[in-house]
């Protein structure tokens, strides 16, 4: 009877996101894909193994069950290794490296992240959770990375940009919540177009933070509906508290046409860097068409609960910023939903 009862909550579960409910209970099922897709596989070995006399109810369990991990599998297959990985062939004629990571506001391993900035050497290191503790740390790379944007916070929502070159029309907005802020830019390239960085660390859905995905969905909303009045190569970077195939990431990318590079490559986990079975692809990087990402590594755990990313950008040579995917009613109505939810 157990096993009845989980394979029946394992079979339901992994459809409440589709439901639409915005509460972290309904969302959580997004986060843990990885997670319970392994465990339908073994509670099927389990009732395979166990289960002698085939009802009807028995029958049905066992296709629903089927069909739930096929689900699935459709969901994440895309993200891992296996899947085929479309590389590009373009030429490069400029690139910008970046290193992107949450250092957890707690965490006082600064020698350790201090380390990962030497060994990757980026161009762009973006911190999130950084606070003065964090600040006065990495006042040490600043003869490297002069050019700096600094939102020391105690709220676990500082941000803090460092560049070895100097970044143009910089801009902090607090999209949603005033409290947790956006970073905005554009890094030069020579010998082709700046490109335009979003910096993101909206607030996930959880029962210790924001109740609701409303603020975390109407962020990225606002930031499609912005790049889609751009014309320029763009990058969205950051711990979004989202899964890649969750329906908002993948109604962001839809919206704004942008690339991930993980698809074909792996899922880079990032979150939690503590407990190898509880690891989430959180931390993610959106490109327009116009630019590739020769490089994607993760960085060693240094203390905090995620790891960093390391990316290296290139822009294509005569290539041009495609125009905005075209977007059909439904799609524009469920993202002027989203926004209204969020800011209401």
């Amino acid at each position: 009877m157990v096993l009845y009862i989980l394979i029946i909550f394992f079979i339901i579960s992994p459809f409440f996101p589709a439901t639409g409910n915005p509460h972290w209970f309904f969302r959580t099922a997004d986060f843990v894909r990885i997670q319970s897709l392994l465990i339908q596989l073994i509670l099927l070995g389990i009732f395979l193994y166990f289960e002698e006399n085939y009802t009807v109810f028995s029958w049905i369990l066992l296709i629903a069950l089927v069909a739930s991990i096929l689900y699935q599998i459709y969901k994440v297959f895309p993200y891992s290794s296996l899947f085929p990985r479309r590389r590009s062939h373009a030429v490069s004629d400029g690139q910008v490296s970046i290193l992107a990571g949450n250092v957890l506001q707690t965490n006082s391993c600064f020698p350790d992240f201090l380390n990962e900035i030497k060994r990757f050497d980026p161009d762009l290191v973006l911190a999130m959770e950084s606070n003065k503790d964090w600040e006065n740390c990495l006042s040490e790379i600043e003869e490297t990375y002069p050019y700096t944007v600094k939102i020391p916070l105690e709220n676990f929502y500082g941000m803090h940009v460092y560049s070895k070159i100097e970044l143009l029309n910089v801009e902090v907005k607090y999209q949603i919540e005033d409290d947790k802020p956006s970073i905005f830019f554009d890094f030069p390239i020579e010998g082709a177009p700046p490109i335009f960085f979003c910096c993101l660390h909206p607030a996930p859905p959880s029962p210790t933070e924001n109740e609701t995905s409303k603020e975390r969905d109407a962020e990225l909303m606002l930031t499609g509906k912005r790049i889609r009045k751009l014309d320029k190569p763009t990058v969205v970077c950051g711990d979004m508290n989202d899964v890649v195939w969750s329906r908002t990431t993948r109604l962001f990318k839809k919206m704004t046409g942008m690339i991930d590079p993980r698809v074909g490559r792996g899922f880079f986990s990032t979150y939690n860097a503590k407990y190898f079975f509880l690891r989430f692809p959180l931390d993610h990087l959106f490109h327009t068409r116009d630019l590739y990402v020769e490089k994607m590594v993760r960085s060693k755990n240094f203390g905090s609960d995620h790891f960093a990313m390391y990316y290296e950008i290139h822009h294509k040579k005569q290539v041009s910023t495609p125009r905005n995917p075209k977007l059909n009613g439904d799609d524009k109505e469920e993202i002027e939903n989203l926004i209204e939810k969020g800011e209401g």
